[in-house]
C-alpha cells in the first residue's frame, strides 16, 4: 500500500479545531495501519503561526519546499477573511496538483478566492455561506450538508465537521472498520453522512416573535406525532391557514412544512441514538405513521435508511469484563 501524504496549510488565523481534528484522525490511522498516512504542516515561510484562539503552531516546513500531496487540507479561521495573496497564488498554482483538495470550514473562501471552487459544489460554515456565494457566483454554495464531494475537491461545514470529513477520507482509504476504531476513540462514535444538515431544526429556524407563532413553534417540537398540518397549525395561531403560511415563513425563514419534517427528524434521530424502541414505535412517535414512511424521509435527508443511522450514531454498549 502506497503511503499517502496528507499537507495540511497553516497560516496566521487560523482555527486551531480545523487542523488538529483532522489531524487527530489522519495520525489515528497511521497508528492503526502504519505505512498510511505521512502527516505534514506548513506556512508560506515555515514560520510558526498563531491561531485565532492564540495557541502558537510551528510548521514542519515551508509550503514552497513540500511534495505535491496526495490530500492537501485547507484549514478555516479568521485569517480567511481576508485572504493573503501570496497563500492563494500558492493555492492556485499548486491546489490542483494534489490527488485530493480538502476544506475545512471556511478554508473554502480561499479555495474559492483561487478558483478552485469555480463551476463545483461546495459547502463551508453555514454563518458564511451567503457571502462565499455572493463573493464567488462561480461556485454553487450549498449550506446545508456537513461536506461536500465534488470529484477531487471536498469541503466541509463548521469546525468539527472537518472530523467527519476526514473520517469519511480514512473510510474511503482503508475501510469502513478502520474509520469506526478510529471514530470510537475519539468519542465520536460513529461518522456522520455528509449530508446531515449542520445544525438543528431548532436553530435552522428562526424563533418567531409574534406570540402565536411563537407557541406553535414550541408545540410542533413538543408534539411531533399530532396533527401538524397547515389548516391544525393556523387554527392553534388564531389565522387563516394562507395568512399563517406567510406568517410563519416570514419570521422564521421557512416554510411550516419544512420545519415538521426537520423537527421529526430530529425527534426520530434523537430516539434511534438515545433508546431501543423500534423502528415502528419510533415512526409512530415522530409523527410519520409507518415504518416506510420514516424510511422515506431518512434517505431524502440523510441518504441512510433509519437502521443504518442506528448502527452508525448510538453508543456502543459498554464492554463487560470477564469475571476473574
Amino acid at each position: 500500500m502506497a503511503q499517502r501524504t496528507v499537507l495540511v496549510v497553516l497560516f496566521d488565523d487560523v482555527q486551531s479545531l480545523d487542523v488538529s481534528g483532522p489531524l487527530e484522525v489522519f495520525a489515528g490511522a497511521e497508528t492503526h495501519t502504519p505505512g498510511s498516512y505521512r502527516i505534514r504542516t506548513a506556512s508560506l515561510d515555515g514560520a510558526p503561526v498563531r491561531t485565532s484562539s492564540g495557541l502558537r503552531l510551528v510548521p514542519d516546513g515551508i509550503l514552497a519546499d513540500e511534495p505535491d500531496p496526495h490530500t492537501l487540507v485547507v484549514p478555516g479561521g479568521q485569517g480567511t477573511r481576508r485572504p493573503d495573496p501570496p497563500l492563494v497564488d500558492w493555492l492556485r498554482a499548486n491546489g490542483p496538483r494534489a490527488r485530493r483538495l480538502v476544506s475545512v470550514c471556511t478554508g473554502a473562501a480561499l479555495l474559492a478566492a483561487a478558483g478552485l471552487l469555480d463551476g463545483r459544489r461546495a459547502t463551508t460554515h453555514w454563518a458564511y455561506a451567503d457571502g462565499l456565494a455572493r463573493r464567488h457566483p462561480a461556485v454553487e454554495v450549498d449550506a446545508e450538508p456537513i461536506y461536500v464531494r465534488d470529484g477531487d475537491v471536498y469541503t466541509s461545514a463548521g469546525v468539527t465537521s472537518g472530523i467527519d470529513l476526514a473520517l469519511a477520507l480514512v473510510e474511503e482509504d482503508l475501510g469502513r472498520e478502520v474509520a469506526l476504531t478510529i471514530a470510537r476513540h475519539l468519542v465520536v462514535f460513529l461518522r456522520r453522512p455528509g449530508n446531515q444538515a449542520q445544525f438543528s431544526a431548532q436553530l435552522a429556524a428562526q424563533t418567531a416573535t409574534r406570540e402565536p407563532l411563537r407557541e406553535v413553534q414550541h408545540w410542533i417540537t413538543e408534539h411531533p406525532a399530532d396533527d401538524l398540518s397547515i389548516e391544525s397549525l393556523a387554527a392553534r395561531a388564531g389565522l387563516s391557514p394562507r395568512h399563517f403560511a406567510r406568517a410563519f415563513r416570514a419570521e422564521t425563514g421557512t416554510t411550516p412544512g419544512r420545519h415538521v419534517e426537520r423537527v421529526r427528524l430530529e425527534h426520530a434521530r434523537r430516539l434511534l441514538e438515545d433508546t431501543a424502541d423500534g423502528v415502528e414505535r419510533i415512526s409512530r412517535a415522530s409523527g410519520y405513521g409507518t415504518p416506510e414512511a420514516m424510511r422515506r424521509a431518512f434517505l431524502k435527508a440523510l441518504g441512510v435508511p433509519p437502521a443504518e443511522y442506528r448502527r452508525r450514531f448510538r453508543p456502543a454498549p459498554p464492554t463487560v469484563p470477564a469475571p476473574r
